[in-house]
């Protein structure tokens, strides 16, 4: 099965390139599922068409879905929700601002990329093209998976014990209700379903594709999303020039526009060298339907395969070097100086900006001790290790 994500900055029009894509994938014979992480909801808008909480047909082929946020909520999230419920109830909380509260932020998204898994393992489709919410809460939403599995693996299992062992003391002393095994079992449950969600979208069959449109400052949030999604394991095929403005017949006034998209679109394909760059031109008018969608989609691949992956490894990888082992991590964008590294016990962690990356180490490098990290002129974390170690807790800086 094909997965392909489409994310951008808000307004660049990703939902319509999304869209696209997945009526010509379904045009030239592929059952395809467009499914939408966006708590807007732009699907129906694209289509010209009513989409509900299941797939939707629209067309030979073609299915739209709409996520019903309230259901998946109930099932994932409900008993986690009625136990933090329980909680500030005790404080004297007003029941409709508890509700408000107990709600995580995210929640829709965090909730479709669940769907996703459903659909995926229900072997339905042999495409799904997912139109993401704006970038930056498609990053948080993706780097969700690992954070959470980070807990689960070094503080749930200890915390969950203790709980079981003092519960009776702990409500007495606390004057709270601790959480029961329901409750214990719902957040093992959800964090399975989420690691699951990013084994998937990080494998092979997966890729994400970042849509923006000719400008400085869309194009400098492009840059800084392609540095974070490889950060976190992401594969990025391929960038889209979005509502390019067309060079023939211009007047002055669009003449002065081409001149600074064409400054912007050699930025474009300097910053993403070695990608697939489709255009497509600004329209006349919006495309909304199946048929206007696929005319897009046309043009915009121009005879190329719109399924096909760049071929590019992923950003991460294992290598043997005459000097022991290499990680290697590719961080587009980035300089020794923006980027930290800290080593505690099994796990590296990799800070860069704002963001960060706890990652666990294969078995193999684990018991191993860094001896080097830089980052090299094409933007490659290179961490060296050789020689056993003891050691649980050293520190050093890329450079």
């Amino acid at each position: 099965m094909r997965i392909i994500l489409f994310t951008g900055k808000g307004g660049v029009g990703k939902s319509t390139v999304a869209s696209g894509t997945a009526a010509l994938a379904a045009a030239e014979g592929h059952r395809t599922l467009v499914l939408s992480t966006d708590a807007a909801h732009s699907l129906a808008d694209a289509f010209g068409t009513p989409v509900g909480a299941e797939p939707t047909e629209v067309a030979e082929n073609l299915f739209v879905q709409q996520v019903d946020a309230q259901l998946r909520f109930e099932q994932s999230w409900a008993e986690i929700q009625g136990y933090l419920l329980s909680v500030l109830d005790t404080t004297g909380m007003d029941p409709v601002a508890a509700e408000e509260l107990t709600v995580i932020p995210g929640a829709e998204e965090v909730l479709a990329l669940l769907e996703l898994r459903l659909h995926v393992l229900s072997d339905d489709w042999d495409v799904v093209v997912v139109d993401c919410a704006p970038t930056a809460e498609t990053l948080r939403l993706l780097a969700l998976p690992e954070a959470l599995g980070w807990y689960m693996q070094r503080v749930f299992p200890v915390q969950q014990r203790v709980v079981k062992a003092l519960r009776p003391v702990l409500t007495r002393a606390a004057g709270v209700p601790m959480p029961g095994g329901g409750v214990f079992e719902a957040v093992e449950r959800l964090h399975a379903e989420l690691d699951e969600v990013r084994t998937l979208l990080t494998g092979p069959d997966a890729s994400v594709r970042i849509v923006l449109t000719p400008e400085a400052v869309v194009l400098a949030e492009a840059r800084r999303a392609y540095t974070t999604l490889s950060l976190f394991g992401y594969r990025v095929d391929g960038v889209v020039a979005n509502r390019v403005f067309p060079t023939e017949g211009a007047d002055d006034w669009r003449a002065g526009w081409v001149m600074a998209q064409d400054a912007v679109l050699a930025e474009v394909t300097q910053s993403f060298a070695g990608l697939p760059l489709w255009r497509s031109e600004y329209l006349t008018g919006e495309p909304v339907g199946v048929a206007a969608l696929e005319a897009l989609a046309r043009d915009l691949y121009d005879g190329t395969d719109p399924l096909a992956s760049s071929g590019l490894r992923g950003p991460f990888e294992v290598v043997s070097v005459r000097s022991g082992v290499q990680l290697r991590l590719r961080l587009p964008f980035v300089t020794r100086d923006q980027v930290d590294l800290a080593r505690s016990g099994d796990d590296l962690v990799v800070t860069v900006g704002s963001y960060r990356r706890l990652l666990a180490l294969p078995a193999s490098l684990a018991r191993l001790q860094v001896s080097s990290a830089r980052v090299d002129d094409e933007g490659v974390l290179r961490v060296s290790f050789q020689d056993p170690t003891g050691s649980t807790a050293t520190k050093e800086r890329a450079g």
